[in-house]
């Protein structure tokens, strides 16, 4: 998304998983088809953190006597069904010099750190990703609303894009999946791609660079010109042969060499290569750079505007933390270190005034633990605060630093206390107050400096929005909250933070939900608008959905994923539809049918 954000009142991998099962030999071809003049892509310098090895056979030697699991096993990649630090809230933005529209950004949880998403806009148009195509049209205003191109990608899968300026960035995966037969493996062989297109002219996209990896994408974000993305590859050992991860081009096939991977003494249950890109999406003529490190499995991603932090679970239920200075297309990683417990998401981490953080939660004799943990820029504990607790057995259902604040919601069996923690004290953190609540929230955002949103559900199945009030930091209050009724009600946004808009200048909260009624077997699906303010709460103004003319509501097709607004239209979008409302009344002004 252009960042050329201006205030105006006071920024899927990808998660899900895709099951990648046996890689045999027979879906490699083991040579290696080498580019016609040198290396297109060179690796980024790695300080003396990790070794490296100095050979193919040191590689082999070391895998054989460290990884337990060797040659072909299942691998979880990003799950596509087709195939088997603060928040900007409340932030408008402006278009392109020339342009005054007025237009929401993608939810994303660190300023000036775009993350791909599947839905982009320039406060104009619409970029959107539906089934395997990527569609550009034209948003603004409704009555010129059309679609005015469709990039398809036959047999490779779009997850996400990035916009800026004049360049459209596409992320993905391609799945070869040969025919299985009773007598030879089930094969599966994963590639991340990215394309970058040239789309001044919307109507005739044109690319300028394919960049193939092996390896499942694992997650991306996008700093200024540069798109930062993370492929993962397991470490396969077929008849004695690593199948090391490649890199494909227009010049050809390069080979990641032995002594480009980087690695930590250590044994684990199995290792992945986790390979890190910098790409330039304005200048195509500058190649990529990466860094390979041979790890255990990668787990979450967490990335300020300097640094790029990668989880990777551990044995005896740790988790290691690598932090990687990023700089441009440089790729430094300077720090390692390790905590107890394994982290949620994204969101269990964060970067501030030169320290990290992060929550996690553990088990004990048995029992579940939850803890925070200050470390520097070494990554080196600085303070922790451990079994943060009001029950028994309780786990983190949700996390959200904002400054020097800790906001935790932790459940046990759909009870939900929501704890306010002091971070300033980097050596003693500490529990200032909490809330006993019923059912269970698991996205917490920021509304101002005292009051957070959570999304959760209460203790009878049905979506609650919260307003928490943190004025009084040893006495929180639940100051207002929403519930959204039928026999059971969901939203996207317990899984999907993007999926969640909210602008505090507009006083505007919309989500995705779906409600079922038991008694007639039907499914409602649609976004509900709210009107959001300290002074009244939260007040249901209406609802949007995509069901209309006899559409099932079983038909995931026309769910409603996203929504935004440019100037005073609310967009809802689908993969099979875009609707147009007014903000004002949600009075009907146009509608886009996708193929």
């Amino acid at each position: 998304m252009e960042k050329k954000i201006k205030k105006r009142a006071p920024l899927y991998g990808i998660a899900a998983v895709l099951l990648a099962i046996v890689l045999a030999a027979a879906c490699y071809n083991f040579g290696v088809y080498l580019p016609e003049s040198g290396s297109p892509e060179g690796p980024s310098p790695v300080s003396g953190l990790l070794n490296t090895f100095s050979s193919y056979e040191e590689l082999r030697s070391f895998l054989t006597a460290n990884s337990e699991t060797q040659g072909a096993y299942p691998f979880y990649g990003p799950w596509d069904s087709r195939i088997m630090g603060e928040a900007l809230e409340g932030v408008p933005a402006k278009s392109a010099p020339g342009l005054e529209f007025e237009y929401s950004t993608t939810n994303i949880q660190v300023a000036g750190v775009d993350e791909a998403d599947i839905v982009k806009t320039d406060g104009e148009h619409i970029y959107l990703v539906s089934g395997n195509s990527v569609f550009i049209l034209k948003a603004y205003p409704t009555e010129k609303a059309e679609v005015l191109s469709n990039i398809t990608f036959g047999d490779m899968y779009p997850v996400g894009i990035f916009v800026s300026q004049n360049r459209l960035a596409v992320l993905g995966c391609k799945y070869n999946v040969p025919s299985w037969d009773y007598y030879s493996y089930y094969c599966v062989d994963i590639r991340t791609f990215v394309n970058v297109y040239d789309i001044s002219n919307k109507t005739n996209p044109t690319l300028l660079r394919d960049f193939t990896i092996s390896g499942s994408y694992f997650n991306s974000r996008r700093i200024g010109e540069y798109v930062y993305f993370v492929a993962s590859q397991p470490t396969y050992i077929i008849y004695d042969t690593v199948i090391l991860p490649k890199i494909h081009s227009k010049n050809g096939i390069k080979e990641i060499s032995a002594s480009e991977i980087h690695y930590s003494n250590g044994t684990d249950n199995y290792y992945l290569f986790t390979t890190i890109v910098a790409l330039n999406m304005q200048n195509t003529e500058e190649e990529p750079t990466h860094m390979t490190i041979m790890l255990g499995g990668t787990s979450s991603m967490y990335v300020s505007l300097d640094n790029l932090y990668i989880t990777f679970p551990e044995p005896y239920g740790q988790t290691s933390i690598y932090r990687v200075h990023i700089e441009n297309s440089t790729m430094n990683c300077e720090a390692k270190g390790k905590v107890l417990g394994r982290e949620l998401n994204q969101f269990s981490m964060d970067e501030y005034d030169n320290y990290f953080r992060i929550a996690t939660t553990t088990w004990v004799n048995g029992n579940t633990q939850n803890n925070l943990y200050i470390l520097d820029m070494n990554l080196t504990e600085v303070g922790k605060l451990e079994n943060i607790t009001l029950a028994f057995n309780e786990r983190i259902d949700s996390a959200r630093f904002m400054g020097n604040r800790c906001y935790l919601a932790t459940s046990v069996i759909r009870k939900d206390p929501f704890f306010v923690i002091d971070v300033e004290n980097a050596s003693e953190p500490k529990i200032l107050g909490y809330l006993k609540i019923p059912g269970f929230t698991r996205y917490l955002h920021p509304y101002n400096e005292n009051h957070v949103i959570g999304i959760g559900k209460d203790e009878n199945n049905k979506v609650k929005i919260s307003v928490f009030d943190v004025t009084n930091v040893t006495a929180p209050k639940n100051m207002t909250e929403y519930k959204v009724e039928g026999a059971w009600s969901d939203t996207l946004v317990l899984t999907e933070h993007k999926a969640f808009l909210f602008d505090r200048s507009k006083d505007l909260l919309v989500i995705p939900v779906s409600t079922y009624e038991e008694d007639r077997y039907s499914l409602w699906q649609g976004a509900y608008v709210f009107n959001i303010t300290l002074s009244d709460g939260l007040i249901l103004r209406g609802n949007v959905t995509h069901q209309e003319d006899g559409v099932n509501g079983w038909n995931s097709s026309y769910w409603v994923k996203r929504t935004l607004y440019i100037e005073d239209i609310l967009y809802t979008v689908s993969d099979k539809k875009i609707k147009m409302n007014s903000l004002e009344d949600l009075t009907f002004l146009n509608k886009i049918e996708l193929p």
